[in-house]
Parts: C-alpha cells; structure tokens; sequence
C-alpha cells in the first residue's frame, strides 16, 4: 500500500513540473509571438516615416527651387542596413533637419503637400511613440520570464536571451546629465 502511495505522489509531482514547464514554455510563446507583432507594427511606422521625408524631397526642392541637397540622410538610409532602432534614430535626425528646412523656406508653410506630410510625421510621431511603450511593456514581461524562475529552465533550455529596449532615444539625450 505504501509503495502505491509513494508512485501516485511521484506521478503528480511530475505531472505538475511538466505542466509547469509546459505552462513557462506556452507563455514564452505568447510573447515571442507579441514581440515579432509589435516589431512588425515599428516597421511599418518607421517606413511610413521613411517614405513620408522620401516624398517630401521632390516637395521642397520644387517649391523652394532650390538645386541644394536637402534631407540627405534620406539616400544615405536607402543604402544601409538598420536595425529599427538605428532606423528610428536616423530618422529623427532627418525629421529635425524637416523642421529646420520648413523654418528656412517660408514658402513651405504655404504648401498643402509639405503640410500634409509635416502632419503625418507628427501623427506618426505618435504611433511610434504608443508602439515603443507596448513594445518595452512586452520586453519587460519577456525579460522577467528569461531571468525567474522556473521559467528560466525553459529560458536556458531554449536559449532564449532578455531583449533590449526601445529607447526611442536621440544618441544626444543619452549624454545629458540630471541638474539638480
């Protein structure tokens, strides 16, 4: 009789650590899954944006009649291979040096194609900034799976690693210093 009752506790203490190990796996699929989700949705902002001070381009140099190079990053970008988070950053570069053409060229501001880009950009602006927070919500949740326990089993079994953030960052803010 005793040998009976120590199998069956053996058997369900197994059977709960593979529901455990099943349930850990499970949610790391869930967000693996949000992860390539909200990354795709980055994407498609990000080359929205892209696209957006591409077109932008032909605008000003036809309204302004300018033979100068304006948004010259933008050719630059074509040509590498980024990261979103490099791509996010260069264009934030590119929208600031949007902004200073428009202060340069009055005659911008009187033209509904660029001020129909320029709205899009903040509204995109918007997005990116929604999608970076659902993104690093997801990384944090993902993270305290990679590194808890006894989701971290499933961690090093699968080699799954924690994930950066999206800081969303200009290289600039990230020397700045706190005065107090």
């Amino acid at each position: 009789m005793n040998t009976f009752i120590i199998t069956i506790a053996i058997v369900i203490v197994v059977d709960l650590i593979l529901i455990l190990l099943v349930s850990s796996y499970n949610h790391f699929q869930d967000y693996i899954i949000r992860i390539n989700e909200a990354e795709v949705n980055i994407d498609a902002t990000l080359r929205k944006r892209f696209d957006l001070l591409n077109k932008s381009i032909g605008i000003i140099k036809e309204t302004t009649k300018t033979e100068d190079d304006v948004l010259d990053i933008i050719p630059k970008i074509r040509s590498k291979k980024l990261t979103n988070f490099e791509l996010d950053r260069e264009l934030y570069d590119a929208i600031n040096e949007f902004h200073v053409i428009k202060d340069k060229y009055l005659e911008l501001q009187s033209c509904k194609e660029f001020l129909k880009i320029e709205i899009n950009l903040i509204e995109s602006e918007s997005e990116i900034v929604g999608l970076r927070k659902y993104y690093n919500d997801i990384i944090t949740d993902y993270n305290k799976l990679v590194k808890s326990f006894p989701s971290n089993l499933i961690a090093t079994l699968k080699n799954y690693k924690t994930k950066e953030y999206f800081d969303g960052n200009n290289i600039d803010n990230e020397k700045e210093t706190v005065k107090l």
